[in-house]
């Protein structure tokens, strides 16, 4: 596997001799639309019906087609013999979706697989980028009577209909609805093709986000949890699974990219790829497959991993000054029990609390508590730290909520949304009031 930079090339036709193949894609942590271009020798559509993207999802000779990449949230299928003479070149671009920006993006990749061979990954992050809300990523173009491709990762100030224009192509209203609406409509799309366990659980989190006005609301929404051995009955049940499901779907009604990131701890953390509509069925299972259950519990650990991977800039250590996003990002965090890192984690949370991210803890085992001694001090019934966490003093706002189940499937899910929703809206109202949101 070849990992590309801006402006290297390759040779497909002599890596892919048959020129079928596909383009894995991904933008994490904000919402946006994937969409190819087939450009004459003149850099234009050779006609509109060579853009295709989720309204258009596949060209008249078939030779580019939306198609469902194992692992990644969006992908494209290219047939490069079926491409006419006047497709001179095929160019893979995104547009951000709402109101968000580039500089928005956690991090993104354009990955060309065969069969399941990754040939080559080309990687990029919105700290590239700043006010931009479009960007060609790469573009396959014919030379010396083959087909070679270019990471290009060039950025657009304008959305999709500037993208369209830039291509020469008519902008039609029909075809370039408001971007928020028209991403919606593509989700809802997936969630019943890919995903349709989902459909009800996405209409019940709607119901309770209207009810506290969030309808419309964009976030970036993340997963953390906990991989302690104390955690092996609810894994091995499918609790685990059922429940990363309706966080999937509450993030499905904040962010239009049909994906969640995921966190795991213990003694140590690790970031699987995302959870989303292609991958959902049985992904707990082969997390846990791959990262065995561990020893120890450590939140401040996992906290500055979520906090580096999303604000680059510290780290995931001290913030000295706010900072501003576009988007807030609402992490779900899941444990059984306390941290042996009480200090690191207080530091963590007093330090986030300078950046637009929001903490709903939720700790699970109401009542219980291990046999074991060496367990029990990881595993609290009452989660009196947890609690502290809460009402934690010296934050520059209050920037997390707590409660506790006794059981993963304690709540209705027109219960459990409603619990998710108790703090965040008050805090997004802190947030943007002390300048971490617009």
């Amino acid at each position: 596997m070849t990992t590309l930079a801006k402006g290297q090339r390759l040779k497909i036709s002599d890596l892919i001799p048959t020129g079928a193949f596909r383009v894995g894609l991904a933008a994490h942590g904000l919402a946006v639309d994937f969409a190819c271009f087939g450009l004459d020798s003149a850099g234009k559509l050779s006609d509109d019906r060579y853009m295709t993207f989720f309204n258009q999802p596949r060209s008249p000779c078939g030779g580019l087609e939306v198609c469902t990449v194992p692992g990644d949230p969006d992908g494209f299928a290219f047939k490069l013999a079926s491409l006419p003479t006047t497709v001179d070149r095929v160019v893979v671009a995104l547009s951000v979706s709402g109101d968000g920006v580039m500089s928005a993006l956690g991090s993104g990749y354009l990955r060309i697989v065969e069969g399941e061979r990754e040939l080559a990954h080309f990687p990029f992050t919105g700290a590239d980028f700043s006010s931009e809300r479009a960007l060609i990523l790469g573009e396959f173009y014919r030379k010396d009577g083959g087909w070679r491709f270019m990471a290009v990762g060039q950025g657009f100030d304008g959305g999709l209909e500037a993208l369209v224009k830039h291509f020469g192509a008519t902008v039609e209203e029909s075809l370039t609805p408001p971007a928020a609406q028209a991403a919606k409509v593509a989700l809802n799309k997936r969630v019943e093709r890919e995903a349709p366990q989902l459909v009800n659980l996405i209409k019940q989190a709607g119901v309770s986000l209207q009810k506290v006005g969030l309808s419309d609301h964009h976030a970036k929404v993340c997963l953390c949890l906990d991989i302690s051995g104390s955690m092996a009955g609810l894994y091995r049940q499918g609790m685990v699974q059922s429940f990363a499901e309706r966080v999937l779907a509450l993030g499905c009604k904040f962010d239009d990219d049909g994906a969640i990131d995921v966190f795991l701890f213990g003694e140590d953390v690790h970031q699987p790829v995302p959870m989303g509509l292609a991958n959902c069925r049985g992904y707990v299972q082969q997390l846990v497959a791959r990262h065995p259950l561990e020893g120890d519990t450590r939140y401040g650990r996992a906290m500055a991993a979520i906090r580096g991977f999303y604000f680059p800039d510290t780290a995931g250590g001290e913030r000295l000054s706010p900072v501003k996003a576009a988007l807030p990002v609402y992490v779900m965090f899941v444990t059984d029990g306390s941290t042996s890192d009480k200090a690191v984690t207080e530091k963590q949370l007093r330090w986030s609390g300078m950046e637009p991210i929001f903490w709903q803890f939720m700790g699970i085992g109401n009542g219980r508590k291990p046999k074991s001694r060496l367990l029990a001090a990881f595993s609290t019934a009452d989660f009196p730290f947890l609690e502290s966490l809460d009402d934690l003093p010296g934050r520059f706002i209050d920037n997390a909520d707590y409660f506790s189940v006794s059981s993963l499937d304690e709540h209705s899910d027109a219960a459990l949304y409603d619990l998710l929703m108790t703090e965040y809206p008050g805090w997004l109202k802190l947030a943007s009031r002390h300048g971490l949101l617009p």
